[in-house]
């Protein structure tokens, strides 16, 4: 066999590429951008509220009214039953045990009773909201001053004992007779009746958009938002509703978050990205804050959208022209340095 010459150890010289000597250096700016490896997230859109909007305006179905309503039949007529059984048992074994546990049961019965007639009133004054606002919108559309009058007179009825109002309601008195137009008086009853009330339903709508912004951006546990997002506007709402007079029970809060809710998806104002909030808070905040509080502003200005579409159902007027709360002011009120701003002071 042939002798094969031998190999030569591996050069450790360094390797040299010759480049182009037309071609520029390649610069770090022109690197490609690094692809995103979580393609389900996407822009802020208010994950939280939208959850919220969406469960406060789904009507049940009828199928499922008829299943909860026989179910609580049943449950209520065994556990009637039931109650009856032991206290008749309880009487024959032992008398004054058995009458005690009888008063108890009434007593329970006398509240549950309280309760019933406490819903029965808040939907009454619920309903009469409704009207009121009804019959002023045909009143401005027929321009009739004698229902004008008539409707201002239940106004004033409604807010006769509140405290806060006597002022307006007294200016508004002396002013009524000068108004010979339905819209004059039906304006100046907004102006002197209803504007302390719009003030302070705004104060709630600012407030709990604060609270939903700041939950949702510093608390990160799954569906907290939702949860927080949902108390708070059931709140806010019932709160509102309580400042125009129409104080609501639990089935009337309930009723009431379900009227509002529809009225915004039905308006579609419940749809909002980061276009719509960047250009409120300040052009591209939302892109130099992180994800999470981007998200919590979004869920922050929708939560004020709530607060606002509350106060047109639950005022007992409609907003006249230039009357109704702009929604980039309350959003702009509520939620402008929130979290603070990266603008230096300026120096003194």
């Amino acid at each position: 066999m042939p002798d094969t010459p031998p190999k030569s150890p591996p050069s450790k010289a360094p390797v040299l590429i010759d480049l182009d000597d037309s071609a520029e250096p390649a610069s770090p700016a022109e690197a490609p951008p690094v692809p995103d490896l979580a393609p389900d997230i996407g822009p802020e859109t208010g994950r939280a509220m939208q959850i919220v909007a969406t469960l406060g305006a789904r009507h049940p179905s009828r199928l499922a009214r008829w299943f909860w309503g026989l179910a609580l039949a049943l449950f209520g007529a065994f556990l009637s039953l039931a109650a009856w059984n032991a206290v008749t048992g309880l009487i024959a074994a032992t008398p004054l045990l058995g009458y005690a546990v009888t008063a108890l049961i009434a007593a329970f019965a006398l509240v549950c009773l309280a309760i019933v007639v406490k819903e029965i009133v808040a939907f009454s004054r619920l309903s009469r909201m409704d009207r009121l606002q009804s019959d002023a919108k045909q009143v401005l559309l027929d321009r009739d001053l004698v229902g004008a009058r008539a409707l201002t007179t239940q106004l004033t009825a409604l807010y006769g004992r509140r405290g806060e109002l006597a002022w307006g309601l007294q200016r508004f008195h002396d002013r009524a007779e000068e108004q010979f137009d339905a819209e004059a008086l039906i304006a100046l009853a907004e102006t002197e009746i209803l504007t302390p009330l719009d003030a302070a339903a705004l104060r709630e709508a600012e407030a709990a958009a604060r609270q939903v912004a700041t939950v949702t951006a510093l608390v990160p546990l799954a569906f907290a938002d939702v949860i927080v997002a949902l108390t708070t506007n059931l709140r806010m709402i019932r709160r509102i509703a309580e400042i125009y007079g129409g104080r609501s029970g639990t089935l009337g809060s309930w009723r009431l978050t379900r009227a509002v809710m529809t009225h915004l998806v039905a308006t579609g104002v419940v749809a909002v990205g980061d276009d719509t909030i960047g250009s409120i808070l300040g052009g591209t905040m939302l892109a130099r804050l992180s994800r999470r509080f981007g998200e919590g502003l979004v869920n922050g200005a929708l939560t004020a959208r709530v607060g606002i579409a509350a106060m047109e159902v639950c005022r007992p007027l409609p907003f006249g022209a230039g009357r109704r709360p702009s929604v980039t002011g309350t959003i702009r009120r509520a939620l402008t340095g929130l979290f603070g701003s990266k603008e230096k002071p300026p120096a003194t």
